[in-house]
């Protein structure tokens, strides 16, 4: 088990620096947003490439954020039902929810989004739009935050199984992380 916890404490890092990079890619999408706005309302000029670039980084901040929401357990649930179960309860029905539904669709949206990317990659699309850019780094973003999404499901499937099998006083990362050490 300790291997294991190792390896999800890994992920953890990796998804933690991730979604701190979302709080940069954040505020330099509002200030690009910000800027054209007042350029286009200023100077009256507009830029498709400007437009683009907030739409990619609003790409990255929702595929980026994805592994970063599940890791901090803030994910959408059914509140007023899960929180009527007993914790050991609640922990067999992430283990099945994780099992039956974020692996499964994590895979198949990788593999259905993989071949989009190609596709734009090895043509080198670019967007229809005057002054567009370049898809395939938008595209990328598909399935590389889909096996961040599959990764951090990995990790919460360890805590789970560690909580469950008495290895961690809790199945989530903020109250363990120091148990774990």
């Amino acid at each position: 088990m300790k291997q294991l916890l190792d390896l999800s404490r890994l992920i953890d890092r990796v998804t933690g620096v991730l979604g701190k990079l979302n709080s940069v890619l954040v505020l330099v999408m509002v200030l690009i947003s910000a800027g054209n706005a007042v350029i286009r309302k200023v100077f009256n000029i507009s830029s498709n490439a400007w437009l683009e670039v907030q739409w990619y980084l609003f790409a990255a901040v929702v595929m980026l954020g994805l592994a970063y929401v599940l890791q901090k357990n803030s994910h959408v649930r059914i509140d007023f039902l899960s929180s009527r179960l007993q914790p050991r309860t609640r922990v067999w029905v992430d283990i099945f929810g994780i099992l039956l539904f974020l692996f499964p669709l994590s895979y198949l949206l990788i593999q259905l989004s993989w071949p989009m990317f190609m596709n734009a990659y090895e043509s080198s699309e670019i967007s229809p739009h005057t002054g567009g850019l370049i898809r395939w780094p938008v595209l990328l973003l598909i399935p590389a935050g889909f096996a961040l999404f599959l990764a951090q499901g990995v990790s919460e499937l360890i805590k789970r199984a560690a909580f469950l099998s008495g290895h961690r006083p809790t199945p989530f990362s903020e109250n363990a992380e120091a148990a774990d050490h």
